[in-house]
């Protein structure tokens, strides 16, 4: 892998490419913003419960924020690059890095939460737990365990939104075009943090440390691999080294996430304001330039003394430049690790270690007093309800040989695209169902929830 090889503008499913005025990778992000699966994300929960009286984030405006988060870091990343090594990349490739680079990182931030389920990541967990509850159910003669292999099982049981997103983007779902989004294969490798198939993820590997595409989708996988040239790392289980790009993507993520929760925290009373800045505030003292910096945010902070929401919002803008920038230059300066699959760290770990300390410090806090807070941990709990007593009423529905009345009219409800023809296996049934339900809004499965439980009745809307 090299850098005028990693990247390529060709669309997965897609063999000519029609002309446009936007570039390739523009039109991924636009595809992304336009589509359904994208626009669903307004109605999933990112870590506090929707709706409330105050406005929090869920999986859409943190994907959005990701994305332009993203954008940057992928301009500043390209220009550390040509900057550094530019005798080395063809004119294609000084294009690319100069003016395309940031619209794939954007579109891969875009995407990477399209996969995540209701409920926040409880609802990764609950799908998990229902096949391994479910697994001596009497169906077909024998168990429900019976009718999948030992691959196949490793899916169900340790379901996994990364590789979902990747399904969602590149599947060929019934009375759908092929190819999916067709995004390019630039935009698919990117969001590929764990290159591997279930059966070989491995504790400790970065890479492995979880799997990013299903058993269904390995030849999907695989194209994406070759076209972008990622480094092989085993055949059986299926793994590549990761992609140079995911680590933009994944620090994009990454910063979103450890700053921006905290605004969502204190503004739902969770959270103190001297305690949120204080942390925020020792953050920024870590960077190489503090000495220089500090007196006019302080100057800032005290103008804003008044109003603790626009502090942090300000504290919140400077954090999360201080850390894109540091991240590019990190880039930047691990391209041969990069390029030969061999960094096996985030980005946000070749910090400063004063600013690696101060992120723990802010993540251990984060880990207390949000993420184990009580409106937390109950809409997991119930997340952990729904989407289980759904899978109830589907998977036996979907698999059973010899459906009951209830369970013809069960599988009714099942929109076409996931239905499933001819001599389909068990495996691809169970899929189709999980595909249908991962994609349910919090609303939308709660209401399917309290439907078939008797609990509501619906009402008819044109």
């Amino acid at each position: 892998m090299n850098w005028n090889t990693c990247h390529a503008p060709g669309r997965f499913g897609q063999n000519n490419a029609s002309p446009a005025q936007r570039t390739p990778y523009e039109r991924d992000f636009d595809r992304l913003i336009f589509s359904s699966a994208f626009r669903r994300l307004q109605d999933k929960t990112q870590v506090f419960p929707l709706p409330g009286p105050v406005l929090v984030h869920n999986r859409l405006t943190h994907s959005l924020e990701v994305a332009s988060v993203g954008r940057s870091i992928g301009k500043l990343a390209g220009e550390e690059l040509l900057a550094s090594t530019g005798e080395t990349f063809s004119d294609a490739s000084k294009e690319f890095y100069a003016y395309n680079l940031s619209s794939v990182i954007a579109a891969a931030c875009l995407a990477h939460d399209i996969g995540n389920p209701s409920f926040g990541h409880s609802g990764e967990a609950a799908i998990s737990a229902y096949f391994e509850y479910a697994a001596p159910m009497p169906l077909n003669g024998s168990t429900l365990r019976a009718q999948f292999t030992d691959a196949e099982w490793k899916d169900l049981t340790n379901f996994e939104g990364n590789a979902n997103s990747f399904r969602i983007l590149t599947h060929p779902y019934a009375h759908r075009q092929p190819g999916g989004y067709r995004l390019t294969f630039s935009t698919l490798a990117a969001i590929a943090k764990y290159p591997c198939e279930s059966t070989g993820t491995t504790k400790g590997v970065l890479h492995k440390k979880k799997y990013g595409f299903f058993q269904a989708d390995k030849a999907a996988f695989s194209n994406v691999a070759e076209q972008t040239n990622m480094i092989p790392d085993g055949n059986a289980p299926l793994s590549w080294k990761r992609h140079p790009f995911v680590f933009l993507v994944e620090a994009a993520d990454d910063i979103c996430y450890r700053i921006i929760d905290w605004e969502d925290a204190h503004r739902i009373g969770i959270l103190d304001a001297h305690t949120a800045s204080t942390h925020l505030i020792n953050l920024l003292e870590t960077a190489p330039d503090a000495t220089a910096q500090m007196p006019g945010i302080k100057r800032t902070m005290d103008e804003l003394k008044n109003d603790p929401r626009e502090q942090l919002a300000y504290l919140r803008a400077k954090c999360i430049n201080y850390l894109v920038v540091t991240c590019a230059k990190a880039f930047a300066g691990e391209q041969q690790n990069l390029l030969n699959g061999t960094l096996d760290k985030p980005l946000l770990d070749l910090l400063p270690i004063g600013s690696i300390n101060a992120l723990e410090n802010i993540n251990q806090v984060t880990i207390q007093k949000i993420y184990n807070h009580e409106t937390v941990v109950k809409i997991e709990l119930a997340g952990y309800e729904v989407m289980k007593a759904l899978l109830e009423e589907f998977i036996p529905a979907m698999l059973s040989n010899s459906p009951t009345h209830k369970q013809k009219k069960i599988l009714k409800l099942l929109p076409a695209q996931f239905s499933v023809v001819g001599e389909s296996t068990p495996y691809l049934k169970a899929l189709s169902v999980v595909d249908f339900i991962s994609g349910m809004t919090d609303l939308y499965a709660m209401e399917m929830y309290k439907n078939l439980r008797g609990i509501s009745l619906p009402v008819h809307s044109s």
